[in-house]
Formats: structure tokens, sequence, C-alpha cells
């Protein structure tokens, strides 16, 4: 997939990049082409090779039709996460790597639902912020709405899954204890 000036693309963990410039410049004694892209959280300009692109996870921002499926995402009931914090931050990180909002959202569900109940690492409460950033920032981009009203239909989103959960898991709780009673 190749990108030209002036495109938005998506930088994994970083968000939202602004293609400035397709340049040619000399790396190991080779000559390669690079996009100069600007991140727009910080204003930081990172050079990434062609042949780089996919393996890097550089993508295209989700289009205006995913933004309902995003919110639907965040909105649908989940499966607990790993109880220990160490095998969920591992397991978490690596989906921040890839890139996909998707995954990110549903860091952004687990780590948000958990915060609720307990207070997090400090590294998982950076990541918190990181998937919560990630995601309204996308959405914001792609849906053409401002990031504050973004930020309440993610807030709705979640109530709703977080309803979703704990009805499932008091269910679950129920039935266990008729079935132990018996």
């Amino acid at each position: 997939m190749g990108f030209k000036v002036g495109d938005k693309v998506i930088y994994p963990n970083h968000g939202i990049g602004i293609v400035e410039a397709v340049k040619q410049m000399v790396f190991d004694g080779t000559q390669m082409e690079f996009y100069q892209l600007r991140l727009q959280e910080n204003n930081t300009v990172v050079n990434v090779p062609f042949n780089k692109v996919d393996e890097i996870g550089i993508r295209s921002p989700i289009r205006t039709l995913d933004c309902e499926k995003l919110l639907k995402l965040l909105a649908a009931n989940f499966v607990a996460p790993p109880s220990d914090w160490k095998d969920r931050f591992k397991e978490f990180s690596e989906k921040m790597r890839t890139g996909d909002i998707f995954s990110v959202a549903e860091i952004l569900k687990h780590l948000t639902y958990l915060s609720q109940l307990k207070p997090l690492s400090f590294r998982e409460k950076r990541m918190l912020e990181r998937a919560r950033y990630l995601v309204i920032s996308e959405l914001s981009m792609a849906s053409s709405k401002q990031q504050d009203k973004v930020e309440e239909a993610v807030e709705m989103a979640l109530k709703k899954a977080f309803i979703k959960f704990d009805k499932k898991n008091e269910k679950a709780a129920a039935a266990q204890a008729v079935t132990a009673a018996v």
C-alpha cells in the first residue's frame, strides 16, 4: 500500500501521522525511499523506509463506516482478561504494537473495567491512557466529530459493556450457587 504526501496514516502505538514527504536517503550505504511522517500527538518527525511499512504496521485510518463497528465492539460483552497483571500486560503490549484499532479498543475496555475494580499498576495506567488516546483520536478523525462528543460515545459504549459483563457474571455466580447447594 503506497501513501502520498498529505495522507493521514496510523503509526502503531503513536496514533495519527501525516505524510509530509516521500524522499530518498542513504542508509547503511544503500539508497532507500522513506516516508517522512509528522505525528500529530507531539509533532515528532519520523522517517519510515518503504520496505518497513508493513512490518511496523503503518496503516490508513479506519473508514467512517468502521466507526460504528468500533463503538459496537466497545459496547459488546467481553471475557475477563488474565488475572495476573504481568501476563495481562505482556498480552496487551503485543496487541498495542500491532496497531489494530479493534485490538486497542479491547484493551481500553478491559483496563477501564479493571481500573474500576482496583488500582492499576503504573504501567497499566499508562497503557490505559495510551489506548484511550488512540481510540478517541482515530474515531474523532474518522467520524469528523469533535473529540468531546467521541469521548461521550466511547464512555456510553463502555458502560453498556460493563453492565452486560456484570449481569453475565451475576447469572454465572447464581447458577454456581444453585449447583453447589444441590
